[in-house]
């Protein structure tokens, strides 16, 4: 014989003060937990979308990404000797040499960032389709102009629409505003490569080289022709694994922060939940007796007030989880910690962090509940039917 669900439900609408005020607590948990997820759900969104399985970054062997690698114009014509590579309706090979250089520029804020810039080939924009101007115009090579990422816009003055700014030995000018898709690109400032390396004194050589394959499935084979090439000494990866190893390193600092903070916070909201629960059992312990008396067991008891003490954290799981949803209409920026710049994305909740959140603020409940459920199990019928 178990007590029936409306017995707990109702208890918690008669305390509705001391009720409400813990499920605040545990809803504050829960939403704290959801915002640290959001960011790591963000960066790997933006990461993920970057990334073509048929297209090859090429780096030196050994070098992480693209900021530590470096390889000569030599290699890189020796490169795209290779076959396998695809071709357009022209004839032109779909593959480039790129210069990766960071810049620290002064945020809105006044705080300091370092910035990705691309120097890149008219092929790259055909290498990357999901670019497109939308405000000014692209680049002209030669010309010392650079287009800018639109989130990256809004979070540095310097790259606005119209500005100058010195870039090495050279100023530059912005003379468009680009959106990517939402990917890594949309945290760039691209110029020609060949004004970037000379703004640099890095002429002779390129960060990386970008291929794309005839197909997918020639992707591995390329890969395997690159690194097998003695006389290049390069290594080679998907563009869809570099930019999973870029998430990787990443998002986890967020998720560890995260698991961090719900622990800490989780505790002292045990706390709450407990307070909550004691004073339950002490207001009912008549009420208890008499359950007893009726015929339900101690398990019955301690069911009825852990059953209790989970709705209360499912609520405010809830709670926290429809204050966590505005989160999705932020924009925001921070580190890539594989590359050390700037990379600017929108905070995402997915299904999965919203249902860890509810699940959360549940254990958070019922480890909360369960002293007081078992103080509550424990009592003697005599003595608790002479309670006052």
């Amino acid at each position: 014989m178990s007590i029936p669900l409306k017995y707990s439900a109702r208890s918690l609408v008669e305390r509705r003060g001391t009720v409400l005020m813990t499920i605040a607590s545990i809803a504050f948990v829960v939403l704290v937990y959801l915002g640290v997820l959001s960011l790591a759900g963000g960066l790997r969104s933006a990461l993920s979308t970057s990334g073509d399985p048929a297209q090859i970054v090429v780096l030196r062997d050994g070098a992480l990404s693209e900021t530590s690698s470096f390889l000569s114009l030599e290699r890189g014509r020796e490169l795209m000797t290779l076959p396998g590579i695809a071709t357009d309706a022209d004839g032109a090979l779909l593959a480039a040499g790129e210069v990766l250089i960071l810049n620290n520029l002064p945020r809105e804020d006044g705080s300091m960032s370092n910035v990705t810039f691309r120097g890149v080939a008219p092929i790259s924009f055909r290498l990357r389709p999901e670019l497109a101007i939308v405000d000014g115009r692209t680049f002209t090579p030669g010309a010392a102009e650079l287009i800018v990422g639109r989130r990256l816009s809004d979070r540095f003055p310097d790259l606005r629409l119209g500005s100058e700014l010195e870039v090495g030995r050279l100023t530059f000018r912005v003379v468009g505003i680009f959106e990517a898709g939402g990917s890594s690109f949309d945290s760039e400032v691209w110029g020609a490569a060949e004004d970037l390396s000379s703004a640099f004194r890095r002429v002779g050589y390129y960060s990386s080289a970008l291929l794309r394959a005839t197909s997918e499935g020639e992707a591995a084979g390329l890969i395997q022709r690159i690194e097998s090439d003695q006389r290049l000494n390069l290594q080679a990866l998907t563009e869809s694994e570099y930019y999973a190893r870029q998430t990787a390193a990443t998002t986890r600092q967020f998720v560890f922060l995260a698991n961090a903070l719900a622990v800490i916070m989780a505790i002292g909201a045990c706390f709450a939940a407990a307070n909550t629960m004691y004073a339950a059992v002490s207001a009912r312990t008549r009420e208890i007796a008499t359950l007893r008396v009726l015929g339900f067991r101690r398990r019955n008891i301690t069911a009825a007030f852990l059953l209790e003490a989970a709705l209360l954290g499912l609520v405010a799981g809830l709670l926290g989880v429809l204050f966590a949803l505005p989160l999705n209409t932020i924009s925001t920026g921070t580190t890539n910690f594989l590359t050390f710049s700037e990379i600017t994305f929108s905070l995402r909740t997915t299904p999965r962090a919203l249902l860890g959140g509810v699940l959360l603020a549940v254990v958070t409940g019922v480890i909360g509940g369960l002293p007081p459920a078992w103080s509550a199990a424990r009592k003697r019928i005599q003595e608790a039917m002479r309670a006052v």
